[in-house]
């Protein structure tokens, strides 16, 4: 098993979760510079996609700054040896880990064979990740998971991700089918822990568990690590708005209105300047989704969100600020 930069971190880990058209390039260069994670994921490509004439507008979302370190490249796709040959050019990219996504839930990412689907393939699940340890050689393969497709089968579906041995498992606390409708069982997570220490007595054999789903806060991260015996938890939805969310010193809602608006602005500058020039690779509207987190909490705020969400350029969005 390698395990790279993952048995180097310190405990308990907090990482951020890859959602797709939110934890891009821009994103990513706010957080670090207000509250960094221990580990950075890309959005999630697919291997397929990657592998054909598609690739160039493809490789924007695996754009990343020396300071984000450590990065893991998260892929998806349904055939071993795509993810062998994608592996090894993430590897020549210089990214510090590869991270195999098993538990998105998007319709068409399952109807494809990939993410979530997963769960009911264990031979192929083995072989891709096999496949895609082949091709990274010394870098660390990881896997992002869910508990199981229409039932949780974590006692059947672990097992089958521990037997090819990645450096880390994360598991989402939900099925495919629950979504994020109910609320993540964490008290599987825990189980998570007991059946990868009944299974593999060596703790350096073992792969790093992180937990996810619903954790709200760093406070409540701890909490749910001392809860489980889990090493470390991953935070997603919780981000939204909030770039101070790793920073242990220093809460967003410490900052005046006029602070706030500064960091949005921020944002927006940065997201023009990556992909402004072509909107075919991230259009204008990808932004606009944080606008109604990063404005809310003070007298007026519904109006200027309408506002925001009306602009069509950086411009206008400055304008409706300097207004506000």
């Amino acid at each position: 098993m390698v395990k790279g930069f993952w048995e180097k971190l310190k405990k308990p880990i907090f990482v951020l979760a890859p959602m797709a058209n939110v934890t891009d390039q821009a994103f990513r260069t706010i957080i670090t510079k207000y509250g960094k994670p221990d580990v950075f994921w890309t959005e999630f490509v697919s291997v397929e996609g990657f592998l054909s004439e598609g690739k160039k507008a493809l490789l924007p979302d695996f754009w990343y700054s020396e300071n984000q370190r450590p990065i893991v490249a998260q892929i998806f796709g349904s055939k071993p040896e795509q993810f062998e040959l994608v592996a090894k050019e993430l590897v020549e990219m210089g990214f510090d880990g590869i991270d195999i996504n098993m538990g998105c839930p998007d319709k068409n990412v399952c109807k494809q064979g990939s993410g979530a689907s997963l769960c009911k393939e264990p031979e192929l699940t083995n072989e891709i990740i096999l496949a895609t340890k082949a091709g990274a050689g010394n870098t660390p393969v990881s896997v992002k998971a869910r508990l199981g497709w229409n039932t949780n089968e974590i006692d059947t579906w672990l097992p089958v991700l521990l037997k090819a041995s990645p450096a880390a498992i994360v598991m989402h606390a939900r099925t495919k089918k629950q979504m994020s409708k109910v609320p993540a069982d964490w008290s599987q997570i825990k189980k998570m822990v007991e059946i990868t220490r009944e299974l593999i007595s060596e703790e350096k054999e073992r792969p790093i568990l992180i937990g996810n789903g619903d954790v709200l806060s760093l406070d409540d991260g701890l909490k749910k690590i001392s809860e489980t015996g889990v090493d470390g938890v991953m935070l997603g939805r919780a981000i939204f708005g909030n770039p101070y969310l790793f920073n242990r010193d220093k809460k967003m809602e410490d900052l005046s209105i006029k602070e706030r608006l500064d960091i949005l602005l921020e944002h927006t500058d940065l997201f023009e300047k990556l992909y402004g020039e072509d909107p075919r690779i991230k259009g204008f509207d990808i932004m606009k989704k944080h606008y109604k987190a990063y404005v809310n909490g003070f007298d007026g705020a519904k109006e200027l969100r309408i506002r925001l969400m009306e602009a069509k350029d950086v411009s206008e969005i400055k304008g409706v600020i300097e207004r506000m």
